[in-house]
């Protein structure tokens, strides 16, 4: 406050009536007006801020102002001891100079307490003045007007001291709804009659198309089809029973964990529901990827012992077999060697089959052109085909790069157009749309104009073995285009279109490239190693970088703080010296440019992981193409 506002303060102050004070928490004076000084005539020493409350309730103590006092301290320690209880009181007293005045006291939400004094000595003389005079008023009667005055006192010292507390009170709310407000999440409460009594509008963005505003909707009509999923676990909390849970809501195509939370009252009912939402989209992707890549782990370990035993027995037989065949055999012998010999070959591709899905391929994605990719199937594709079956592609993304895994999808789409071919039986369509999906998604369908799914076919054609066409098929198609979706983070699904045939639908999270062709600029390098650092330094100038080198963090921090024109910052994870790579990029200012690691340590150590955590990782050893990749990733984090 400035010192102006403090002079019109203090103005304000002794231009009134009564006297005033403010004592803070520790009873030590904040402020008094000129009207306090002259009520009891009080030294420069008791009115200056930082007084004593004791050393004033002393003073007039020996003054006589509370009357005849046997011993002055112990009046004076209890008058200080009722002050700390900060309670609000009213009451009034004769001074002993025959003075009659009121004094009000109230607490402060900050600790202390403010006290008015009131001259009521004409008031109360024009009361004993009326009681004289008026004959016809009882004592009854004047004393309840007495006492109702001053309840009246004592009831607005209590108005007071309540709308102070609303005040706080709106205050603090105000700031629960701004921070619920700022959370990823949808925070609501549900009434016994299921509609919305509180919600902090966040519900659109957790699931896009809704309405911000749903105050006293029902919860039904604002999620729409998606409350069929939500419906049991509801019903569930307002039995009495807390539930979380994760559903997919189809009109976003977004993935939600859920909590519901009963409302208890005091008797033990249950008074509506708190609802927590909040978008896992990206999380689950994640996850389905990492259990996908589990779950090949867990096939390849189960599988390799088997299939090489298989493999050394198919070798066997299918050397006992050629040598049978240079025998000259009857005719009906020839042809079960040759059975078996087809068998035995037939054995060795479902082994091969099952390396590719077993195998340990891991997911590749690097920015892509999907049109690129789109032609170059069209082109694989079409020596495969009948010219009685036509193949149609439909592009509808607007964003043609995308993070990919090149191969893995084009050996998906591949399979299904082959799939979809068989389906036809010689004539026919195939039409392959790809379009994007509420910004998440990269949705690719294909779809025939055969017969479609039969039932079982739904049910179970993406398990392994499970086939439609007899001793002709292995089973291992769909369950190779679901296993290579999955470990993308996305999903498959099988049906039939409405005007028949069956429909194959690949959904692929929708990444992008942080950034197109970057323009070149001054690459920090970080390498410890002299070899590497020449090798490195030669793919960054292959690329068009400017490169200047660092053999540990410390001499990079340097350079960093001198040089402010660098634009990236290359470091390997291991680093001679005290300072890894890790906290290198932990030690750098706000604002540095982007940051990439290299190592050559597994994914699952500790500092590899930690350095995931601050920015992309590349594995070593890597090519030009790799590293150039590497630059056209996620943005890295700044």
């Amino acid at each position: 406050m400035s010192r102006e506002t403090d002079a019109l303060t203090m103005a304000g102050l002794n231009l009134i009536q009564q006297a005033l004070s403010i004592y803070d928490s520790n009873l030590n004076l904040v402020v008094c007006n000129r009207r306090f000084r002259e009520m009891f005539d009080l030294p420069d020493t008791l009115v200056t801020p930082g007084a004593r409350f004791e050393d004033t309730i002393r003073f007039m103590a020996e003054r006589g102002e509370y009357g005849r006092m046997e011993d002055v301290e112990t009046g004076v320690t209890l008058r200080v001891a009722q002050a700390r209880t900060f309670t609000p009181h009213y009451l009034e007293r004769i001074r002993p100079n025959g003075q009659r005045i009121s004094v009000e006291g109230n607490p402060l939400p900050q600790g202390g307490w403010v006290a008015v004094y009131t001259d009521i000595t004409r008031t109360k003389q024009q009361e004993e003045l009326l009681r004289a005079r008026s004959e016809e008023l009882t004592d009854k009667v004047l004393a309840y007007a007495e006492e109702l005055a001053t309840t009246n006192r004592k009831l607005e010292s209590t108005i007071a001291a309540l709308e102070e507390t609303k005040r706080i009170l709106t205050e603090t709310e105000a700031r629960t709804r701004l921070t619920t407000e700022m959370m990823p999440a949808h925070i609501a409460h549900v009434g016994p009659d299921r509609c919305y009594t509180f919600s902090n509008r966040r519900l659109s963005s957790v699931m896009p198309g809704r309405p911000a505003d749903i105050l006293g909707q029902p919860i039904d009509q604002v999620l729409g089809p998606a409350f069929k999923a939500i419906e049991p676990h509801l019903e569930q909390a307002f039995a009495g029973q807390p539930s979380a849970f994760e559903f997919t809501d189809e009109d976003s195509s977004r993935r939600i964990r859920a909590a519901f939370t009963p409302d208890l009252a005091k008797d033990g009912s249950v008074a509506g529901v708190y609802i927590m939402s909040m978008d896992i989209t990206e999380e689950t992707q994640a996850r389905a990827a990492l259990q996908q890549t589990r779950r090949r782990e867990m096939a390849a370990q189960l599988t390799s012992g088997m299939a090489h035993d298989f493999s050394n027995l198919l070798t066997i037989i299918l050397g006992s077999q050629s040598r049978l065949q240079k025998i000259d055999l009857p005719d009906a012998a020839r042809e079960l060697v040759n059975a078996t010999l087809s068998a035995a070959h037939r054995g060795g591709s479902l082994l091969n089959r099952l390396a590719d899905i077993t195998g340990a391929r891991d997911w590749n994605p690097q920015p892509a052109s999907l049109s690129a990719l789109l032609n170059d199937l069209k082109t694989l594709a079409f020596p495969a085909l009948p010219e009685t079956i036509r193949l149609n592609i439909n592009n509808l993304m607007k964003e043609d790069m995308l993070i990919l895994d090149t191969g893995m999808l084009q050996d998906s789409l591949l399979n299904l157009i082959l799939n979809a071919r068989d389906a036809c039986e010689g004539t026919g369509k195939i039409t392959i749309t790809a379009s994007p999906i509420q910004g998440l998604w990269l949705e690719i369908t294909v779809r025939d104009s055969g017969p479609g799914f039969s039932d079982s076919a739904l049910d179970h054609a993406l398990e392994p073995f499970f086939t439609t066409k007899g001793g002709e098929g292995s089973g291992l198609g769909l369950a190779m285009v679901y296993d290579y979706t999955k470990l993308a983070g996305g999903r498959v699904r099988l049906s039939n279109a409405e005007d028949g045939g069956g429909q194959v639908t690949l959904r692929l999270p929708l990444r992008r490239p942080a950034q197109m062709a970057a323009e070149p600029g001054l690459v920090l390098l970080v390498e410890d190693s002299p070899d590497l650092r020449i090798r490195i330094r030669e793919m960054l100038t292959d690329m068009g970088e400017t490169v200047i080198e660092a053999a540990s963090a410390e001499e990079a921090l340097v350079l960093c703080s001198e040089l402010p024109e660098i634009s990236r910052i290359l470091s390997d994870i291991s680093l001679a010296g005290d300072m890894t790579g890790v906290d290198f990029l932990r030690t750098l200012p706000n604002g540095h440019p982007p940051c990439y690691l290299m190592t050559s340590l597994p994914p699952e150590h500790a500092l590899h992981r930690a350095g995931a955590e601050l920015a992309p990782v590349l594995r070593k050893p890597f090519s030009t193409a790799q590293l150039s990749a590497l630059f056209l990733m996620t943005a890295p984090i700044q």
